[in-house]
């Protein structure tokens, strides 16, 4: 593989952003991907960052983000170029001059685009797992050898320099151990409360100590239910934290509705689905009688 290929890192150490608060273990993994120039596989709960990882570091090396956001529609093909046959005939049946260069009906893909560009971007291929089962291995030459062949026009696209590609997953597929073995891989782990803390005063300054702690020991509370379809997430608490202060709810107004039970304020934001829902008024109800 050439070298050109291989960019490694050009000294800088990701380490976050001032809105982003990345943990060592998540910084050591990006720039061990770098180094390596393999794809970044993140693997961790929906809301706690993945997508906004690729987002922070295209900024951060002030460089272009290409999002691929994959659908459970959406094929290998798709992400190196589709050719648009449909517009040749239409063309073809108007009598456009158009339709003797095949080229104008080639439209690149997003690796075509990131293989291209002229500064080194980020390439984030977003929710990878949502595809059919097959996609992952369709994608391994190009995103080992970082090149491909166009057959309509007999071009050879090669990447100039690699991509940094981000690779997101929520497990809702296993993928394929020969494209896992292409990929550094790092699992995002839900925040504990201190670097939770932390990302909640990077939206929220000026918010009251008392207040988010509350709101957390309540956030906490929720998520430890037993039996709870979807926990709440990071992005769902800051959702939740915003409701709060919009509605200047008090510590001590969440502290009390918390310690008589029953369901936080603006719970909307936190439980996602009906059942979820009974589930916490059941066993608020059942404190209750209990005592508590």
């Amino acid at each position: 593989m050439a070298d050109s290929k291989n960019n490694g890192h050009n000294g800088a150490k990701f380490t976050g952003t001032d809105r982003y608060i990345v943990s060592g273990e998540l910084g050591l993994a990006v720039n061990a991907a770098v180094t390596l120039a393999k794809p970044l596989l993140i693997k961790g709960e929906p809301g706690t960052g993945k997508t906004q990882l690729a987002e922070e570091l295209a900024a951060s090396l002030g460089t272009k983000l290409l999002r691929w956001h994959i659908k459970s529609t959406t094929k290998a093909q798709q992400g190196l170029y589709e050719y648009d046959a449909v517009s040749r005939l239409r063309d073809s049946q108007l009598g456009s001059d158009k339709v003797h260069d095949i080229s104008n009906y080639i439209r690149p893909g997003m690796l075509w685009q990131a293989f291209v560009a002229e500064q080194r971007p980020v390439l984030l291929i977003d929710e990878i797992d949502k595809a059919d089962i097959e996609f992952p291995n369709d994608l391994l030459h190009e995103l080992d050898r970082m090149e491909f062949h166009v057959y309509e026009t007999g071009e050879q696209i090669t990447a100039a320099q690699r991509p940094i590609v981000i690779i997101t997953s929520n497990n809702e597929k296993e993928l394929p151990d020969a494209f896992l073995r292409r990929c550094f891989f790092h699992y995002i782990r839900f925040p504990d409360e201190s670097t939770l803390k932390a990302i909640v005063q990077v939206h929220f300054p000026n918010i009251q100590p008392r207040l988010l702690q509350t709101a957390l020991e309540v956030f906490f509370d929720v998520r430890e239910t037993p039996g709870l379809k979807k926990k709440p997430s990071t992005s769902e608490l800051l959702d939740w934290l915003k409701l709060l202060l919009a509605e200047e709810m008090g510590p001590e107004a969440l502290q009390k509705q918390h310690e008589q039970g029953g369901l936080m304020p603006m719970f909307g934001a936190l439980l996602k689905n009906e059942q979820d829902v009974e589930l916490v008024e059941k066993l608020a109800f059942m404190a209750r009688r209990q005592g508590r």
